[in-house]
């Protein structure tokens, strides 16, 4: 129950995942745990516009352990969803959504999850952490913790706000924190997106 800072994560061209397996070395997936999540989120927030203003096609996975529902309660699709409807497609000209309640079932990994987005060229995912797949940790010594890295060699770079001689020693990049174009372009570099 360890609280420590949250990570950020990208999958590379979803079209691979069709198949629902991840490639043997995790190429093109950044992955990494929700903790501090707002830092996580924030972020994946800035990042987000950096690399669709290149014309790439960005989609988000946020794995969350709290309930949560999209939908209202005393709506048409709420009560067919309480009445017993596995999945629910709600459409309108704007977006749609699939809701599927899993009703004990367990709850799909990574890969399944993959398997049912749409084909594009990033995937950022937030939130599982025992995944092993290439992670940027988020890391601001200020709140006094530790660096992962040493016990996770899923990370790839640390994105930090630290003064720049306050990480001496680091054999990974150093990111900004405070430049998401920066972790945009690391990002696309590290999956050969550039």
């Amino acid at each position: 129950d360890q609280q420590r800072e949250a990570f950020f994560y990208i999958c590379d061209r979803l079209p691979r995942f069709r198949a629902g397996k991840l490639d043997a070395r995790g190429n093109g997936q950044y992955l990494g745990e929700k903790a501090m999540q707002k830092y996580g989120a924030t972020l994946i927030e800035q990042v987000i516009p950096c690399i669709a203003g290149r014309g790439l096609k960005v989609s988000v996975i946020k794995h969350t352990h709290h309930a949560f529902d999209v939908d209202k309660p005393g709506k048409d699709s709420w009560r067919h969803r309480e009445a017993g409807a596995s999945e629910i497609l709600l459409i309108s000209d704007k977006r749609w959504v699939l809701m599927h309640e899993l009703r004990g079932d367990p709850e799909p990994d990574l890969a399944a999850q993959l398997a049912i987005m749409s084909p594009c060229d990033l995937v950022l995912v937030e939130g599982f952490k025992s995944v092993h797949i290439p992670k940027i940790e988020i890391h601001r010594p200020a709140h006094g913790r530790p660096l992962l890295y040493p016990d996770n060699p899923a990370v790839v770079a640390v994105a930090t706000d630290a003064a720049p001689d306050a990480l001496p020693g680091l054999p990974l990049p150093r990111l900004d924190l405070n430049d998401p174009a920066a972790v945009a372009d690391f990002i696309l570099r590290h999956q050969g997106l550039t």
